[in-house]
């Protein structure tokens, strides 16, 4: 028996355009189309260890990485469902080098483009570790009527109209945000529709969770490393000591501290001083998301979404998480953002 009262992800986004009488439908049927790939992707996932599908197609994306089948695969029904669907212009990917734009009548007169990270947490394939896919849309800066530019893509983030993920594990869920809020919705596999699961998302404004790569702990600031040690040394009489969780896949370890409260960081290092992260597949999403449910995103000098790309697969540190931990961390970076 299906619980009707139960909202499924469609029904909630029909609700929602309710609300704006002039709105298109546009977004509600960009948000489809990603749930519709994210189904087919979910499929290939679960039933990874039983095909082919598995390990390294022998590639090198742009990134300078090793591209998993799986990786491939996904960027392939993305794209793919979003070419033919009637509410986007073009897309961007981690995993291709450039903007792929898609030239048709319906396709130049659509208002969206969308960015994404098809397959988060990659390197965790081959071990059956969660991961996941990242997306932000925007409205383009170009005319309709004509095919996207560069420029349509090569936003600040904080001119995303929605951005979500969808986490493959235990369960597959699909979590999104527009200004009006942030919702999750788990998919029934018994009907095959994601089901309205966390609606209103609030992130805690203190957690007990860091997450951060100790591995590269010596190669920190110093700074950061004060935090560190913060968070380590915290006695019971003031909330401490923190509990470290790291993953190794994004998307799942700051599902966890939206859902929980908690801080991710991914700082720079003295080999990488500029990050590692994306900034407009992995982290103006994950930030839009956070700050919407009441959270906080920087680089650790300057607001993420807020930062103005100057190209596609510009990366930047990361630190991002319930506001009180961010106000610990600013006090140690000496910074107030």
């Amino acid at each position: 028996m299906v619980n009707r009262q139960v909202l499924t992800l469609d029904e909630f986004t029909i609700r929602e355009m309710r609300a704006f009488p002039k709105a298109t439908g546009e977004l509600a049927g960009l948000l489809r189309d990603i749930g519709l790939a994210s189904k087919r992707v979910n499929v290939e996932v679960n039933k990874a260890g039983l095909v082919d599908i598995l390990g390294d197609t022998g590639d090198v994306n742009v990134q300078g990485e090793m591209v998993k089948k799986l990786d491939d695969f996904a960027n392939s029904q993305f794209t793919g469902v979003l070419r033919h669907g009637i509410s986007c212009a073009g897309i961007a990917s981690e995993e291709l080098d450039d903007m792929v734009i898609f030239d048709n009548e319906i396709s130049r007169n659509s208002k969206y483009i969308c960015m994404f990270d098809p397959l988060d947490g990659s390197s965790n394939i081959d071990v059956n570790v969660s991961i996941g896919t990242i997306f932000s849309v925007y409205r383009r800066v170009t005319e309709p009527g004509g095919p996207v530019t560069i420029n349509d893509f090569l936003q600040p983030g904080m001119r995303q109209v929605a951005a979500g993920y969808i986490i493959y594990g235990s369960s597959t869920i699909l979590v999104y945000a527009t200004k009006r809020g942030v919702n999750g919705f788990t998919l029934d596999q018994s009907i095959g529709e994601y089901c309205l699961s966390h609606p209103g998302i609030k992130c805690p404004q203190s957690g007990k969770i860091y997450s951060v790569n100790h591995g590269n702990f010596f190669q920190y600031s110093a700074p950061v490393k004060k935090y560190i040690d913060i968070c380590q040394k915290k006695n019971k009489s003031n909330g401490g000591p923190y509990t470290q969780r790291y993953i190794g896949s994004m998307v799942s370890d700051v599902h966890r501290n939206l859902i929980k409260g908690g801080i991710f960081m991914y700082p720079g290092t003295t080999d990488k001083p500029k990050g590692k992260l994306r900034l407009l597949y992995e982290c103006n999403p994950l930030a839009y998301m956070v700050e919407v449910a009441g959270g906080k995103a920087t680089d650790g000098t300057q607001r993420i979404l807020e930062k103005q790309p100057s190209e596609l697969h510009e990366r930047t540190p990361l630190f991002i998480g319930s506001l009180n931990m961010m106000a610990e961390l600013e006090e140690c970076l000496g910074v107030k953002i």
